[in-house]
C-alpha cells in the first residue's frame, strides 16, 4: 500500500484517508498494523465496487445515517464499510479469508428511529 504523508489530507481530526487504495497520512500520525489492516480492508472493498461504487455507496449510507440515526456523531462508524473494517482490523488473517461483499452484512435496515 502506497503511503503519502502531508498536512493537507485528511481533514484535522483524521489521522488517515484511503483514496483509491493509497493511504494519505496526516503529518506525523502513527501507523500501525492494525491501522494498515482496517484500511487494506477498505482497499478490498473500493477494488470489489469498481471505485466509483464504493465512494457512491459510503456518500449515500453516511448520509442516510445523519439524517436517520438521532446519534448522528456515530454516523462515520454506523457506514457499513466502516462497521467490516472495525470487526476485523485486529484480525491480520482476515483478508485472506474474507468473501466478498462481506460488507453488506453490516448494512442496517430499518433500524433508525424518527
Amino acid at each position: 500500500m502506497l503511503i503519502i504523508r502531508n498536512n493537507l489530507i485528511p481533514f484535522k481530526g483524521y489521522k488517515c484517508v484511503n483514496v483509491c487504495g493509497i493511504l494519505f497520512v496526516r503529518g506525523d500520525a502513527v501507523i500501525d498494523d492494525v491501522t494498515l489492516n482496517h484500511e487494506r480492508i477498505h482497499t478490498a472493498q473500493i477494488t470489489e465496487m469498481l471505485v466509483i461504487g464504493f465512494y457512491l455507496w459510503y456518500i449515500v449510507e453516511y448520509l442516510i445515517t445523519r439524517i436517520f440515526n438521532r446519534k448522528q456523531n456515530d454516523a462515520y462508524h454506523d457506514v457499513s464499510f466502516e462497521e467490516e473494517a472495525n470487526a476485523h482490523e485486529d484480525d491480520l488473517e482476515y483478508l485472506s479469508v474474507r468473501k466478498h461483499y462481506a460488507w453488506f452484512k453490516y448494512v442496517k435496515v430499518n433500524s433508525y428511529e424518527r
